[in-house]
């Protein structure tokens, strides 16, 4: 439209300057009328100028929009995409780190069985050993029965077999040498022990505190007396079958009494010999620094 204006425009100011060069071809009212047109034209023409410098403008500042708008998207796509990797490493490590924790779940279930299978199997030991202490008891007692039981005694304490015998039933006051009835008796628990290496023997000699006459026997004081009847006891229980390797003597002297030294009663119950069976426990002690 702005275009067929300006063509008209165009063809008006010709025919006005047709009109001045040839004045007498047009009449006065043509020409005013011309005149008119022309003023008309010329106006319309200012006026699109200005619609066409303001359309620009829009134009310019719509593209400038346009341009920082899509600079902005293209911005919020970059970080969606950081965002997006970001999100996928992150899930990549998540699934790492799960597959490394069902992994240590199953080593740890996997452990765990073989904790509680040990476990199972150290109770079944337990369960042995106790029986096996038990039945230890039990045939010492029947092999000693007849004896009388303020002379010797078999008890169970902290999974050992304790056989007490006291000095009246072994010794003479101040003598290594073991009486007849004592090494029956000695012989007999040989021969309930004998054949049983699964069992440690300890023989521990015990006196009172009454010091021994110096020179008795070439004797210097309780510690070789408790030593040498426990040698002694020693020899017969190897004589009579038990294995050397697996009886040990030893002598406490006067220092684990169990009584008070105060009464003559009490002195008796501390002159005594302990013979102590030990399970042996190789298995079992294995079982426990597995778990």
């Amino acid at each position: 439209m702005t275009h067929t204006l300006i063509s008209r425009g165009l063809v008006a100011a010709s025919l006005l300057a047709a009109a001045v060069v040839a004045p007498g071809c047009v009449s006065q009212k043509k020409y005013t009328a011309l005149q008119q047109q022309n003023a008309e034209l010329s106006k319309s023409r200012e006026q699109l100028q200005v619609e066409k410098t303001a359309l620009q403008q829009d134009k310019a500042r719509t593209e400038e929009e346009l341009r920082q708008r899509l600079a902005s998207r293209s911005q919020q796509v970059n970080q969606l995409n950081q965002n997006l990797s970001g999100a996928e490493a992150q899930n990549s490590q998540l699934s790492a780190d799960l597959r490394n924790r069902e992994a240590q779940n199953s080593q740890l279930s996997a452990d765990l069985k073989d904790r509680e299978q040990r476990l199972t199997e150290l109770q079944r030991k337990l369960a042995e050993k106790d029986a096996a202490v038990q039945n230890l008891r039990k045939r010492v007692a029947d092999a000693l029965l007849g004896f009388n039981a303020q002379d010797l005694q078999v008890n169970l304490k902290n999974g050992k077999v304790y056989v007490s015998l006291s000095e009246q039933l072994l010794f003479k006051s101040g003598s290594t040498k073991v009486d007849p009835r004592g090494q029956d008796a000695l012989r007999k628990l040989a021969a309930a022990l004998k054949g049983n290496q699964d069992v440690n023997v300890l023989v521990e000699g015990h006196t009172d505190n009454v010091p021994i006459r110096t020179g008795t026997a070439g004797m210097k004081d309780n510690w070789d007396l408790s030593v040498l009847r426990a040698t002694e006891i020693t020899r017969i229980l190897t004589e009579a079958g038990m294995a050397p390797g697996q009886v040990t003597p030893s002598g406490r002297s006067q220092y684990l009494p169990v009584a008070q030294n105060d009464t003559a009663p009490n002195k008796a119950l501390n002159r005594r010999t302990e013979i102590i069976l030990t399970p042996k426990l190789d298995e079992l002690f294995q079982l426990l620094e597995q778990n």
